[in-house]
């Protein structure tokens, strides 16, 4: 039974910093690929950022440069560091996983895994 557990998210200022947390259960983020996602209210899921088990990273253009996602194998966690945010910003973010997926994927489509999101608000 996969589990995905998000956390961190919160209110911030414009152009503050926040940094997410997804706790894994049932599924190694070393292998597979991992992801975050963003859902603002009646816009389309979007992805943010996907990690392979490489290690290698894909972004969305509206937040390259500014997001950075990480994972940490020993505790089993992904991580989405946020900088520069912007209202826009403003969603409920969360976590993604799959064992197989598409290189560098960043369609909802390809995840088989999600979380239960955690939200993030920009003001």
């Amino acid at each position: 039974h996969v589990q995905l557990v998000e956390s961190g998210g919160g209110s911030v200022q414009t152009g503050g910093s926040l940094t997410l947390s997804c706790l894994a259960s049932g599924f190694t983020v070393s292998t597979g690929y991992m992801a975050w996602f963003r859902q603002a209210p009646g816009q389309e899921r979007e992805g943010v950022g996907v990690v392979d088990s490489y290690g290698r990273t894909n972004y969305a253009d509206s937040v390259h440069d500014r997001f950075t996602i990480s994972k940490d194998n020993a505790k089993n966690t992904l991580y989405l560091q946020m900088s520069s945010l912007k209202p826009e910003d403003t969603a409920m973010y969360y976590c993604a996983a799959d064992p197989r997926g598409r290189s560098g994927s960043l369609s909802p489509a390809d995840y088989s895994y999600w979380g239960q999101g955690t939200q993030v608000t920009v003001s």
